[in-house]
C-alpha cells in the first residue's frame, strides 16, 4: 500500500474531476515546530524536486496536530510560499495527534459494496469518537487466501472539526486541500519511492512534538501510531538544566555547540529522554510481533529533525536489538541544483521526509 488516500473521505470542499495527466500538489507538512513545503515534478518514472523550504512556527501556533492560531500559521504558509516563488494552489497535507484513530481490523471478506455498508453501520465498535463527529476511509489489504477467508482492513478516522480547521486555514491563505492523509502514510510513501519494499520495517519521524511510526511488513503497512515525545523535550531540559536560550540549547543538541564540562549532564538528559522514545519503539514493535510473529523487522529506518541527534542511531540499535539507518528521502529524487542549495539541502532533507511524501501523491483534481 502506497499511502492510505483520506481524499477519499467526503470532504465537502473537495470533489474528484478527471484530469489528463498526473498533478503533484504541494506536500505542506504542519507540525507543532515548523511548517515544511516541498514541489515535485515528474519526468517519466523520475521525481524531480523543484522546490522546498522549512520555517519556524510561533510558540504554540499547532499544539498535539491541532490549530490553535489559525491566522499566524496561515500567515506563516503564505511567506513562506511566496518567498520560494511557487505558483501551485492545490496542496496536500497531513494530520495527526489525538484527533486520528488508526486502527487494523480484521473482517470476514466482503465484496466491496458490503464492506463499505459494514463500516458504515459497525465502526462505531472500532472507534472512541461519535460517528457523527469524523470523516472515515479504510483500505481492504486483501490478506485473505484460500485457506483463510478473513481480512485486514486499515481503518482510519480523523475528527471532522480538526480536519476542516486546517482546511478553512488553508482556504484563507489561498490553497485547495486536494488530499489529505496520515503523517505514517506519507511516510512510507517516500520511503517506497527511493527504497524497496521487499524487507519488513520500522519508519520512525521524530519531530519537535511528535514521533510517528509505521511499520511496513511485505509491502503493506500494518501498524501506525503516532506517540507524544519529540526532540523538544530535549531541547526544554537542556536549556532548563544550563539556563541558556532555545538556540544553545539546540546547538549542543545536535552537536554543533561545544560540550566541554557539560557533558555528564548532557548524557544524563540524552538518556533518560531517548530511553522513553525507544520503549515507545519497543510498544510499537511487540504489538507487530504479537500479530506477525513470523515475519521478523529486518531494520528501523528513521527521518524527521529529532533523527539527527547526536549518536541517537546508534542508541538506538542498542537498545531495540535492530540496524538502524537514515531515511535519506531524496535517494532517488533529483533535486533541481540551480534553485536549491545543495548544502541547505543536506541539511534540511531529514526533516522533509512527510512533506516530499505528500507532494509525490498525484492528485486528479
Amino acid at each position: 500500500m502506497s499511502s492510505l488516500p483520506l481524499s477519499k473521505i467526503k470532504l465537502p470542499q473537495i470533489k474528484l474531476l478527471s484530469a489528463k495527466k498526473e498533478q503533484f500538489p504541494l506536500g505542506i507538512d504542519i507540525g507543532s515546530h515548523a511548517i515544511k513545503i516541498c514541489q515535485v515534478t515528474k519526468s517519466g518514472e523520475n521525481f524531480k524536486l523543484l522546490s522546498l523550504g522549512s520555517v519556524k512556527l510561533p510558540e504554540g501556533a499547532v499544539e498535539d496536530g491541532i490549530l490553535q492560531e489559525p491566522e499566524e500559521v496561515a500567515k506563516v504558509i503564505t511567506t513562506l510560499i511566496k518567498n520560494l516563488k511557487i505558483k501551485e494552489k492545490k496542496v496536500a497535507i497531513s494530520i495527526s495527534g489525538y484527533s486520528v484513530i488508526v486502527k487494523k481490523i480484521n473482517l470476514s471478506v466482503m465484496e466491496e459494496k458490503d464492506l463499505d455498508e459494514y463500516i458504515q453501520t459497525e465502526v462505531g465498535q472500532y472507534i472512541p469518537f461519535d460517528i457523527e463527529d469524523v470523516y472515515l476511509d479504510y483500505q481492504d489489504l486483501h490478506t485473505n487466501t484460500a485457506e483463510y477467508d478473513r481480512t485486514d482492513v486499515m481503518l482510519v478516522a480523523a475528527k471532522k472539526e480538526v480536519v476542516d480547521g486546517y482546511l478553512s486555514m488553508l482556504q484563507s491563505a489561498g490553497l485547495k486541500v486536494v488530499i489529505v492523509d496520515i503523517g505514517g502514510f506519507a511516510l512510507e510513501n517516500i520511503y517506497d519511492a527511493n527504497y524497496s519494499l521487499e524487507e519488513n520495517v520500522a519508519l520512525v519521524d521524530i519531530g519537535a512534538t511528535k514521533m510517528s511510526i509505521n511499520i511496513v511488513s511485505q509491502g503493506i503497512s500494518v501498524l501506525a501510531r503516532d506517540v507524544v515525545v519529540g526532540s523538544r523535550q530535549l531541547t526544554d531540559q537542556i536549556q532548563n538544566r544550563f539556563g541558556i536560550t532555545p538556540e544553545e540549547a539546540e546547538g549542543l543538541k545536535m552537536g554543533y555547540e561545544p560540550v566541554e564540562e557539560k557533558q555528564k549532564d548532557l548524557d544524563e538528559i540524552f538518556g533518560n529522554t531517548c530511553i522513553q522514545w525507544a520503549l515507545e519503539l519497543k510498544k510499537a514493535i511487540d504489538l507487530y510481533y504479537t500479530n506477525n510473529p513470523d515475519m521478523a523487522l529486518n531494520k528501523v529506518i528513521l527521518s524527521g529533525g529529532g533523527s539527527r541527534v547526536q549518536g541517537l542511531g546508534q542508541f538506538f540499535a542498542e537498545e531495540i536489538g535492530l540496524e538502524v539507518e537514515m531515511l535519506d528521502p531524496l535517494n532517488k529524487i533529483q533535486a533541481d541544483s540551480k534553485n536549491i542549495d545543495q548544502e541547505y539541502l543536506k541539511y534540511i532533507s531529514p526533516e522533509m521526509a512527510i512533506a516530499l511524501g505528500l507532494a509525490i501523491r498525484p492528485s486528479e483534481l
